[in-house]
């Protein structure tokens, strides 16, 4: 089951992606649930052409807490050491993007750091 955040003509909705990927997004569809996905799924009846909504980050969190500076390379980058206790800082939740999304820099930007970040989503099989 795929379960994705979106929105829609209406607002914002959860719902679970329909249909074979291979088959290109022409083919795929939405079909929106109730409530949030953590729970027992229940579908309202509502369902979208995936093309005619916008996919939104999984989840949007209250607060993203990041870690600087915490292995050798990037630190030696910046002609330090690695903290001996972890650097702690915090980002808006509006950083957290969707797919296809543009990434915005604000105009006052002077050097832009660039590098991957990876979130797992943990929860039940099934």
């Amino acid at each position: 089951m795929r379960i994705a955040r979106f929105a829609h003509a209406k607002g914002m909705s959860f719902g679970v992606v329909e249909g074979e990927p291979e088959a290109g997004p022409q083919g795929l569809t939405i079909a929106e649930i109730e409530g949030h996905p953590f729970g027992q799924i229940q579908f309202s009846g509502a369902r979208w052409a995936l093309s005619d909504v916008r996919l939104l980050s999984p989840i949007l969190p209250s607060k993203v807490v990041c870690v600087g500076r915490n292995y050798a390379e990037h630190a030696a980058e910046h002609g330090s050491e690695v903290p001996k206790e972890p650097l702690l800082f915090l980002k808006p939740s509006t950083s957290v993007i969707g797919p296809r999304d543009a990434i915005r820099l604000p105009i006052f930007s002077k050097q832009v750091e660039h590098e991957a970040e990876l979130a797992v989503v943990i929860g039940a099989p099934g």
